[in-house]
């Protein structure tokens, strides 16, 4: 596989389209939005910087990095001629689906077709596609560039022969691909998505504050960032959805999304991208300030 379309340039796949061209794949960058592309590419130029500043890369794979990325508005334009795809757009069934009819109808039926998806079910997406059995999950991890783990997820129609052209193509990127079938939340989610719960819903029922549940997160468990700050780095609208699939997938009361997650959602308090969740972000600023609602 030499030639990578990654559909979305938010987050996610701005990292997915750095990694994938850092290590010398072609990479065809789809957003609806231009400008959103140009953002994703000063966002990709920037981490480069990081890189070469902390040694990890010199100038001269920044700059063939860059080369290796091309941008497209148009699906159809960006996608044809593909070896694989990496849906990386946003985490919305519908949005989805109606992606991956159209990549059945524009990619080749030898093109592998994967989601990013933290949690919709690849089954779902493979079947309203010609070709299930070239349907994957590839969940990357936030920062992709920095984080090891891949987690590859089996659709109940999924190839042997695609699940491991995946594995083997991940360990190309330098990551540690984990195999996992398709349930609600994966192995990742499901385990993560509980606990920020769990940590929301002992700050809305008063048992300790933002920084007093974080700090027990990082000090008693070792975790290098406390479940609400975590959240609000994932952004607590995904967190919101994800809680939904698990509530949805397993009809279990434990899983029920926390009211104070779902309330600070309805208000646009989403975290880091919108400027408040839990704690306050200030561009330009690294202090962590608990957010006024929360504060002392």
């Amino acid at each position: 596989m030499k030639n990578i379309t990654v559909i979305g340039s938010g987050t996610m796949g701005n990292g997915i389209a750095h990694t994938f061209a850092q290590y010398g794949f072609k990479v065809s960058l789809v957003d609806i939005n231009e400008q959103a592309l140009e953002k994703a590419l000063q966002t990709i130029s920037s981490n480069l910087d990081r890189q070469v500043k902390k040694g990890a890369i010199d100038e001269s794979l920044k700059t063939t990095t860059l080369a290796n990325i091309s941008t497209f508005t148009d699906l159809k334009a960006g996608a044809s001629a593909a070896d694989l795809v990496v849906e990386a757009a946003t985490e919305n069934p519908e949005i989805k689906l109606n992606l991956f009819r159209q990549l059945s109808d524009i990619c080749s039926l030898e093109t592998i077709l994967a989601s990013n998806t933290s949690s919709i079910s690849i089954t779902k997406i493979a079947a309203v596609t010609k070709y299930p059995s070239r349907v994957i999950g590839m969940h990357f991890m936030n920062p992709v560039p920095l984080m090891k783990l891949v987690e590859v997820i089996r659709g109940y129609s999924t190839s042997n022969e695609v699940t491991e052209a995946v594995m083997n193509l991940s360990r190309q990127l330098g990551k540690d691909p984990v195999e996992v079938n398709d349930y609600p939340g994966f192995v990742a989610n499901r385990i993560l998505m509980p606990m920020i719960n769990e940590a929301i819903y002992s700050l809305y029922e008063g048992v300790a504050g933002v920084q007093e549940i974080d700090t027990v997160m990082k000090l008693g468990m070792a975790h290098p960032m406390g479940p609400l700050q975590l959240a609000d780095f994932i952004g607590l609208d995904v967190c919101l959805a994800i809680l939904r699939v698990l509530h949805d997938g397993f009809g279990n009361p434990k899983y029920a999304p926390c009211p104070l997650l779902v309330n600070m959602v309805t208000a646009g308090h989403l975290g880091a991208k919108s400027g408040s969740g839990f704690y306050k972000y200030t561009p330009g600023s690294k202090d962590l300030v608990v957010a006024d609602k929360f504060g002392s």
